[in-house]
């Protein structure tokens, strides 16, 4: 890529098909693939921004490698700013299928920028970003080595996670004298209202500094719920903190963890 490509809803629908035969590449210097319903060039069809039908993007068949977000966290970046390596997408709806994830970064701190490969908030009415038979591997950012999200649900299925890494340090809010950052190796969740399911997948050998090497998930008002099912998270280490009986987890919200038919080991 010699730039971002933007995704605009003068088009309800857009669909980008590689075929299993093409490979987008940020060349370690850009973000591939941008969405944001609050960018002056969308049209607002509800009284919030964020809370957009339209852009409904799918991405399929193809492979995106060696992304790169470097916006860094500041007071002035809600939510974090930053992080989406591969895929940034603010308000509309995502689904990803069939496709690859090599290799894509974002920042290496800040307590709550994240998603090397992809970084999602708030989607049209709470629906879920759907994640199916994708593959995420190599993927390096402060928090989230693959997926990151602010108030936004996941239905991760039959996808495989290995070798991404959260390195920022400090957790989130930082501790004092460090950047903030280093949870989810794999998977960082944040927010209000917000559920994740994982179904058919491997998450395995996934690293965090801080807390979660597989999946960090914080629900701050205790109203979201993580399933796991039919999966298998295997060697996910953290580094600092995690739920006790559940290795490579930190969860924080009502309940606890949904486990069915899976190992957490």
């Amino acid at each position: 890529m010699t730039a971002t490509a933007k995704v605009v809803n003068t088009s309800q629908q857009v669909v980008l098909d590689g075929g299993g035969l093409v490979t987008l590449s940020g060349g370690r210097k850009l973000q591939i693939l941008y969405m944001d319903t609050c960018d002056k060039r969308q049209i607002w069809t509800t009284n919030h921004c964020i809370n957009q039908e339209w852009p409904q993007l799918v991405v399929q068949n193809m492979t995106l490698e060696d992304g790169y977000s470097p916006v860094q966290q500041t007071p002035d970046t809600p939510y974090g700013g930053g992080g989406g390596g591969a895929i940034y997408a603010e308000g509309g709806q995502l689904k990803v299928v069939d496709s690859r994830f090599v290799g894509n970064r974002c920042y290496k701190n800040g307590p709550d920028l994240g998603g090397a490969a992809i970084r999602a908030i708030s989607q049209y009415s709470q629906s879920p970003i759907y994640i199916i038979g994708d593959t995420f591997s190599g993927g390096v950012c402060s928090n989230g080595g693959a997926l990151s999200s602010i108030h936004s649900s996941w239905d991760v299925i039959n996808s495989v996670m290995t070798g991404n890494q959260a390195i920022g340090w400090g957790a989130n809010p930082a501790k004092p004298h460090t950047p903030g950052g280093g949870s989810g190796g794999a998977i960082y969740n944040d927010g209000d209202n917000y559920d994740t399911t994982v179904a058919g997948s491997i998450i395995q050998g996934n690293t965090a500094r801080e807390g979660g090497g597989a999946i960090f998930f914080v629900a701050d008002n205790y109203q979201g719920a993580l399933t796991i099912n039919n999966s298998t998270l295997h060697d996910n280490p953290s580094g600092e903190f995690w739920t006790q009986g559940y290795p490579g987890i930190f969860f924080h919200s009502s309940g606890h963890p949904i486990v069915t038919n899976s190992t957490v080991s």
